[in-house]
């Protein structure tokens, strides 16, 4: 897809558990969608787009410039250009709140603390790849052990009376000591809430490296785990903003805001 003068700019996120895409006209969002990820990188991107067009009225030809990111966006061919969705999460929440100084994007398989300076662009950041918890992975494996939706195990730890402490640093090892605690039927609610505590560490030693300023945000699926989001407040005592916009979009609204400017 050549880059040409067009009042249309798109983003494409292709992450590891969905495929995000933004539209933009002339600045405005027009189009959005988020759905499942394919095994295929190129097809997530191109059904998140298609499904973004539509939604704006459009075709993807009359699109003047596309950027991918996420961990799949080197196979994005069709797009006009590749940037790291580290950059791309930092422009989309500064542009949604440019109060925003720290962003915390948590998705499918990392973690990532980034850091911003009073113009938005990125000054550092700290990732963890390494292992799967405290992702949406290890969240959806936990919803799975408690047998319910990610919503309902989200919202578990806000009735426990107190956290069973839940002391396994990987993810499987983590899996099989909730098994067992719940096997000597502790509360659901309290072992929710130890997971959840588990995590907050996990994210409060990623984000102490680069640094926790005001106002701070998290982007990613995992935003929208209520749970989390009130044992973030705590262990890292500062308000958590919360954005106008699905936290899950954030990094394809931050591509389409880099491909606006160039379009």
């Amino acid at each position: 897809m050549p880059g040409k003068k067009s009042n249309y700019a798109a983003g494409c996120d292709v992450g590891s558990t969905t495929g995000k895409a933004v539209i933009l006209k002339r600045g405005e969002i027009v189009g959005t969608a988020v759905i499942p990820s394919r095994i295929d990188p190129e097809l997530t991107a191109r059904a998140a787009l298609e499904q973004a067009c539509q939604r704006a009225s459009i075709s993807p030809d009359v699109l003047g410039y596309l950027i991918g990111t996420g961990y799949g966006r080197n196979e994005v061919p069709f797009a006009d250009e590749n940037i790291s969705e580290i950059t791309c999460h930092a422009v989309g929440a500064f542009r949604l709140d440019p109060r925003i100084r720290t962003v915390i994007d948590i998705g499918g398989q990392d973690v990532k603390a980034i850091a911003l300076h009073d113009d938005g662009k990125v000054r550092e950041f700290a990732m963890n790849d390494k292992c799967a918890a405290g992702t949406g992975r290890f969240y959806e494996a936990m919803s799975r052990i408690f047998g319910m939706d990610l919503e309902g195990f989200s919202k578990l730890s806000l009735d426990a009376t107190r956290a069973i402490p839940v002391t396994a640093q990987c993810s499987v090892f983590a899996e099989t000591e909730v098994i067992s605690l719940i096997s000597k039927r502790h509360p659901a609610s309290d072992i929710a809430a130890g997971v959840q505590n588990a995590v907050a560490k996990r994210v409060f030693a990623l984000v102490r490296r680069v640094g926790v300023r005001p106002h701070l945000t998290l982007t990613g699926g995992c935003a929208k785990n209520v749970g989390l989001l009130a044992t973030l407040h705590r262990v890292l005592r500062t308000e958590i903003t919360a954005l106008e916009m699905d936290p899950q979009l954030v990094g394809a609204l931050g591509a389409a805001e880099l491909a606006a400017r160039k379009a």
